[in-house]
């Protein structure tokens, strides 16, 4: 049974750096693309980031270009969401997921693990 765990989140003031961390086990996460998501109160689920089996190819949504760089360790079954520069507007609980999307990246949808979730949430 695979399973993903987040760590990392908390409360932050606006243009700090955050690192979340998610880890799998159960089976060899170099076999899935992995990637993020969030939920803000209120909010429908969307997508943050996409990082493929090999970690060469990354996708990012627009809101967080520039600011976000997801990396992944296959070794360790390890992947990052390093943020920085973060905004109040990033305030959300942060899923680590991992499948086979496809082009489709972007649709939870497509992604067969999810892990329960970490808090974010960014004072101004």
């Amino acid at each position: 049974q695979v399973q993903v765990v987040e760590s990392g989140g908390g409360l932050v003031p606006a243009g700090a750096f955050l690192s979340l961390s998610c880890v799998a086990s159960g089976g060899t996460s170099s076999t899935y693309a992995m990637g993020w998501f969030r939920q803000a109160p209120g909010k429908e689920r969307e997508f943050v980031a996409y990082i493929s089996q090999s970690g060469e190819i990354t996708h990012y949504a627009d809101s967080v270009k520039g600011r976000f760089i997801i990396v992944r360790l296959n070794a360790r079954n390890l992947a990052y969401l390093n943020m920085d520069n973060l905004k109040p507007e990033d305030t959300a609980i942060y899923y680590c997921v991992m499948g086979d999307p496809g082009s489709d990246y972007s649709s939870p949808n497509e992604y067969d693990y999810w892990g329960q979730g970490t808090q974010v949430t960014v004072s101004s």
